[in-house]
């Protein structure tokens, strides 16, 4: 199947596209849309993950679960939405624990568009959903072709940084192996979690690895412009 995704994502995922699993998938989507449905996100960014962080320049992965179902907020990057759009409650508690971390003030934009170019991962284990209904299309078959995904980083790549919040990313530890790999876990950034995701340090933690997996010098590390504020520096 000619799925249009970014190269480097073909190229290591021809596999999966050729599974019926995922032949049935697709078809699941055409039906769907063909029967008036709403699905977010529009198609054009479904692979917008992909796009944004072609394999070669992953270094950190966050794990969500399904997009934004309500109109305007999807845009194929887990946590994210588009710039000008309302910030959700758990992007904004992430926001918080930067700025507690960090000791700085985060630009309260809600597009984590500059995060993904820079190496971070945004995956949803989930890649589209039906509007207003969340977690319906969570059985049609993406979280075997999110599953492929993760466990393909893990096997082709190393000292990738996997951000695990909430139980449903925890689950996915099993796709991972850690004796190549650096994984963090908290509790979901979600208000619903009752703050249990503050002072988990994850943006500290994740540059201070970088800092030393890459060997850093003392100029560089002046450098490193804390991880997750607006960039990630992509550490060469």
């Amino acid at each position: 199947m000619d799925v249009k995704i970014e190269t480097s994502w073909k190229e290591i995922l021809k596999d999966e596209f050729e599974k019926d699993y995922f032949s049935d998938l697709v078809s699941f989507l055409h039906q769907e849309r063909a029967q008036g449905a709403v699905i977010y996100p529009p198609g054009a960014l479904i692979f917008n993950a992909f796009a944004l962080t072609p394999f070669d320049k992953v270094k950190v992965v966050i794990i969500g679960q399904d997009p934004y179902h309500n109109p305007g907020q999807a845009e194929g990057l887990s946590f994210s939405v588009p710039s000008g759009v309302r910030i959700p409650p758990s992007l904004k508690n992430i926001y918080k624990e930067i700025e507690s971390d960090l000791g700085v003030k985060v630009n309260k934009d809600g597009s984590l568009r500059s995060w993904a170019e820079q190496g971070v991962f945004l995956l949803n284990a989930v890649l589209t959903v039906r509007a207003n209904q969340p977690t319906s299309h969570s059985k049609i078959g993406w979280q075997q072709f999110t599953d492929s995904v993760i466990k393909a980083i893990s096997d082709k790549k190393e000292g990738i940084i996997f951000l695990l919040w909430g139980n449903y990313a925890k689950s996915k530890k099993t796709l991972i192996d850690s004796s190549k790999h650096y994984i963090l876990e908290a509790a979901h950034p979600s208000p619903l979690a009752g703050g249990a995701f503050f002072g988990c340090k994850h943006f500290s933690k994740t540059n201070d690895i970088l800092i030393l997996k890459n060997g850093m010098n003392m100029h560089k590390k002046i450098l490193e412009l804390r991880l997750f504020i607006r960039k990630i520096v992509a550490f060469q």
